[in-house]
């Protein structure tokens, strides 16, 4: 590593610092209700802290889309850091407010975060930040896209959560809505696993260069349906393989205290089948 590449990383770095802070001012300004320092120091708030963490690793994956591949120059490389970050701020945003709305409609996220401590709903926030910071991570990363594509791209990706979101609450037993609602946190983890691997599957269905609307729209459509499918599939294998001699609804939601470590289990299946897609095809 030369000195001159030293030099240009830190220039990068500091670059993204500045775009961490500008995500954190527009994560308060877009939040008046609540102050951040109060409910994570003297309320001790483990719902908003989980909802934080996913959001600032949703940031970082949004930007890792910018940062990786070829540089074009200093200059240039900034004018993209800045813009398409700025944009990724606002897209990650806008997507919180569709998640309240549309994803789990039946509540008020930052209600359920802020006035109950309701972990479980901060552990799904957590997870759509961060589907989002991998959707927007495919759709920015490449040659030959524009703000238009990674724009529709975005939009895709987001119609294609809330499918899912709909689809796993047809094909478990039990509301989630109902279940995250009371609290229950393992429903609360296995749903965000759902979120985070629908967005890798669609990362790995819009990533890299911009060819045709038809080439990369058909990619796309491609990886969303066999994520669709996977879904019923890989909880089918999880209850079966994985939990031997116990049923993953029993445990996750059909007892005083749900098993976390069941929905922990259940998350890590959804998201670990999406890896292994982006490796095997």
């Amino acid at each position: 590593m030369t000195l001159d590449q030293v030099v240009t990383g830190i220039i990068y770095l500091v670059s993204v610092f500045i775009l961490f802070v500008l995500g954190k001012l527009f994560y308060d300004r877009t939040h008046p209700a609540f102050r951040v320092k109060e409910e994570l120091v003297e309320k001790d708030n483990m719902a908003l802290a989980v909802d934080l963490m996913g959001y600032y690793l949703g940031l970082v994956l949004a930007l890792g889309g910018i940062l990786e591949g070829p540089s074009v120059g200093l200059v240039d490389d900034l004018l993209d850091i800045f813009f398409f970050g700025t944009i990724s701020i606002l897209l990650l945003n806008v997507s919180v407010f569709i998640n309240n709305k549309i994803i789990l409609p039946r509540f008020d996220n930052y209600k359920e975060i802020i006035q109950d401590q309701n972990v479980g709903t901060g552990v799904v926030q957590a997870g759509n930040h961060i589907a989002i910071g991998l959707i927007i991570y495919g759709a920015i990363s490449g040659q030959g896209g524009d703000l238009i594509t990674a724009t529709v791209f975005w939009i895709l990706g987001q119609l294609g959560l809330i499918v899912a979101a709909k689809v796993y609450n047809f094909i478990t037993p039990f509301d989630i809505h109902e279940a995250i609602e009371r609290d229950n946190v393992a429903v609360g983890v296995a749903f965000a696993g759902v979120l985070v691997a629908l967005g890798n599957i669609v990362r790995l269905g819009t990533m890299g260069d911009f060819y045709s609307w038809q080439f990369n729209l058909t990619e796309y459509g491609k990886y969303y349906l066999f994520g669709i499918v996977m879904l019923p599939l890989v909880r089918m294998a999880t209850d079966k393989l994985l939990l031997p001699g116990a049923r993953l609804t029993d445990e996750v939601v059909h007892q005083e205290h749900p098993n976390v470590g069941a929905g922990i289990l259940e998350a890590f299946s959804y998201i670990a089948a999406s890896f292994l897609l982006g490796w095997i095809v």
